[in-house]
């Protein structure tokens, strides 16, 4: 009966060890990547001189917030000083924001409280061309 009782309570405490690891382990960050097409000229299929804007979505590291930044390396790509409008479609929530302007080397990125639920934004760049809005919509855990 010792021998039982002893074995029960270790199993009991390492499953409940196990589980309250489990618990505490985050997600990884996923980034959701969009894009941004300039129309130099009115020509909406863009021009060989007017690159895309490579931007991402990046969700998972905290609750309920999300960062808008550059999806390639470093976080670049994504178009400096360019303005997003957001709606969470689960609580009805809204904002604004505009993403930073690049200096001393740190990509343009904004942080956006949108509350966990599915998000959709629009991001526009600050350039006052003719360009394709870039449009994401993803959920923030």
């Amino acid at each position: 009966m010792g021998f039982a009782r002893t074995f029960a309570i270790c199993a009991t405490g390492f499953a409940a060890f196990g589980l309250a690891a489990a618990g505490a382990a985050a997600a990884d960050p996923v980034a959701i990547p969009f894009q941004i097409n300039p129309a130099p000229f009115g020509n909406p299929n863009g021009s060989f001189d007017a690159f895309p804007g490579r931007c991402a979505a990046v969700v998972g590291t905290q609750p309920g917030v999300v960062v808008i930044t550059g999806s390639m390396p470093g976080g670049w790509g994504c178009p400096i000083s360019s303005s997003v409008s957001w709606i969470n479609l689960s609580n009805g929530a809204t904002g604004g924001a505009v993403l930073s302007d690049g200096l001393n080397g740190i990509p343009a990125a904004a942080t956006l409280q949108t509350g966990v639920g599915q998000v959709a934004l629009i991001l526009n760049t600050a350039s006052g061309g003719t360009t394709t809005p870039g449009l994401a919509t993803f959920y923030v855990p």
